[in-house]
């Protein structure tokens, strides 16, 4: 491409807004364009459907779409307190009283073991990635090297869904919250608009606040934000440490009698949704272009992050179902509450404030992250390159950052809670479920080296596990309360991961880190994952088959021809954007 780099970004300057700014590409020229892109569009999607990225593209050749360079000034130490920043806060303190009490009683610490191992699961397949191409695009520009362009666009729409409703519930969460910490209802700060649907009928301004002033600070750069993160992050870790010695301190054993009472089944419904909790680790994985020594301090950051939050959780959750029966758990600020009813009254507003603090370090982690997915899927021109761009002064992509405030802004406004956790948690488990079919492809077929009958093997066996997972997640949400399923597909996923075990040499070796145990740890990973998307219920998998359709035809109207442009590199000089 012609006239990209810094100098045409000095004589351009950074805020502009022109046509050729959104859609610079060949086929939206004009209206004759655009109808002769129509009429290829199964042409150009045979191409998409089959088109990988190289390694060299997203590392390099993409990065120049951004005009300006992001800073590398992050440590092993800064990921580590981002990723503890982003996840912590996030779920613990929003979903758990809410699972504990409708789905899984005091089993709802097995709920946040069973999505801890998954997450670390994921954890693996994301630290090999991430040491290797240390992009901003995260999952999404580690999909489009292995499962090809087609298959990144679904991953790129469902990670911009997750983190649109994620952000969103969590700035209404610190809503909630905060009224508590005043000693008002949890929906007292809200606008009740009886006209509108239940789910969307309390309006919450106080959460479009929170988010704009979060994001402003992710705007403006990367180091403050990492040091404002580290410092409170600090704070929350005492506070942690505090619950947890008066809920064992102040609790009551009897509490957990009956531990399972709404059966495995509620145990592993509560685990689909929690794993919310753990979703702001793949955000840590995006500052890898951003990161001094990414072999090095990625696997420390994300593995040494993610294994001692999976404890926290664990603990902190017992200390709840502890410290109050999980029937009387207030689904809205559960710890603060829990304080309350073990005579603690004092505590309450301390507990507010953590909760307070945890949630917006998580949005302002969240922010640093969303911005730099949205930014590599922008360099794709999967979205308006517009996008793409990293202001000269502060290092960040101020336009990524403002795209996705202001869509989360706009649901958090409208929309409740519990529509949008569902929504969020199944986007997030079918991302990494797809991480992890990705990491088996990357050791498995490498173009040009591997034997057509070892990837017939390989695709075989790929087949087998997937279909065998989908087999016991349908069995599972079928509540046939049957074993025959169980019987046929369990045998059925191991044969299949111990045949590509065996039968099918690996044709690639990670250069500096790797997944321990491959193929029998992604596999896993995609098996929980399907199993836990199955535990959701149906109301989620319809809102997903609706987002998923709108993306889709977002995809054949405008994503794929701009794709199409942009790898055949079909795009207007930089000359002719004046």
């Amino acid at each position: 491409m012609e006239g990209t780099g810094s100098n045409a970004a000095e004589t351009r300057g950074y805020w502009r807004w022109s046509k050729n700014d959104f859609y610079p590409e060949e086929s939206f020229q004009s209206w004759s364009n655009y109808k002769r892109a129509l009429s290829q569009t199964a042409y150009r999607f045979k191409d998409r459907l089959g088109g990988r990225s190289e390694e060299s593209t997203e590392l390099n050749v993409l990065r120049k779409e951004s005009e300006n360079e992001m800073k590398r000034c992050l440590t092993w130490w800064d990921l580590i307190w981002l990723g503890f920043g982003a996840v912590v806060g996030t779920g613990i303190f929003v979903l758990t009283g809410q699972e504990a009490r409708n789905d899984a009683g005091p089993a709802i610490v097995l709920s946040y073991a069973i999505s801890g191992l998954s997450a670390l699961l994921s954890v693996f397949c994301y630290t090999e990635f991430a040491v290797e191409v240390p992009v901003a695009g995260g999952s999404f520009s580690y999909l489009k090297i292995e499962l090809g362009d087609f298959v990144a666009f679904i991953a790129a729409s469902n990670i911009l869904l997750e983190s649109l409703v994620g952000a969103a519930g969590l700035g209404r969460s610190w809503t909630s919250y905060f009224a508590t910490m005043i000693n008002r209802d949890p929906d007292s700060l809200r606008i009740h608009v009886s006209r509108f649907a239940e789910g969307y009928n309390l309006l919450d301004p106080l959460a479009v606040v929170v988010l704009f002033t979060c994001s402003a600070i992710a705007m403006y750069g990367t180091r403050f934000t990492s040091l404002t993160n580290w410092f409170a992050s600090l704070l929350s870790s005492a506070l942690l440490v505090f619950i947890i010695i008066v809920g064992f301190v102040k609790g009551d054993t009897a509490n957990l009698t009956p531990f399972l009472p709404f059966g495995a089944q509620g145990m592993f419904q509560a685990a689909a949704v929690v794993y919310w909790a753990y979703t702001g680790f793949d955000m840590v994985a995006t500052m890898a272009e951003e990161t001094k020594n990414p072999s090095r301090d990625i696997p420390i950051g994300l593995i040494g992050s993610m294994s001692s939050i999976t404890i926290v959780y664990c603990i902190m959750a017992l200390a709840l179902t502890m410290m109050q029966k999980y029937s009387e758990l207030d689904v809205n600020a559960a710890y603060s509450v829990a304080f309350v009813n073990v005579g603690w009254k004092w505590a309450k507003t301390l507990v507010a404030i953590g909760a307070l603090k945890g949630m917006t370090t998580g949005l302002l982690v969240g922010a640093l992250g969303q911005g730099r997915y949205t930014t590599q899927i922008a360099r794709s021109h999967m979205i308006p390159p517009i996008f793409a761009l990293v202001h000269p002064k502060r290092g960040t992509p101020v336009y990524a950052t403002l795209l996705v405030t202001i869509c989360s802004c706009c649901l958090a406004l409208f929309t409740g809670l519990d529509v949008l956790s569902s929504v969020s948690a199944i986007s997030t488990l079918f991302i990494f479920m797809l991480m992890a079919v990705a990491l088996l492809v990357r050791r498995y077929y490498v173009k040009d080296v591997t034997p057509k009958s070892d990837v017939v093997k390989f695709v075989s066996f790929l087949a087998v596990i997937i279909g065998s997972s989908v087999g016991l997640m349908v069995y599972w949400s079928s509540s046939s309360g049957g074993w025959i399923g169980y019987a046929i597909a369990g045998p059925l996923l191991f044969l299949a991961t111990l045949g590509l075990a065996v039968l099918v040499p690996q044709h690639r070796k990670p250069k500096v880190w790797g997944v321990p145990l491959v193929p029998w740890l992604p596999a896993l990973s995609i098996a929980i994952n399907l199993f836990l998307m199955g535990s959701l219920g149906k109301q989620a998998f319809i809102r997903f088959g609706f987002c998923t359709l709108v993306m889709l035809l977002y995809y054949v109207f405008v994503g794929l021809h701009a794709t199409f442009d942009m790898a055949h590199q079909q795009v207007v000089p930089e000359a002719q954007k004046v």
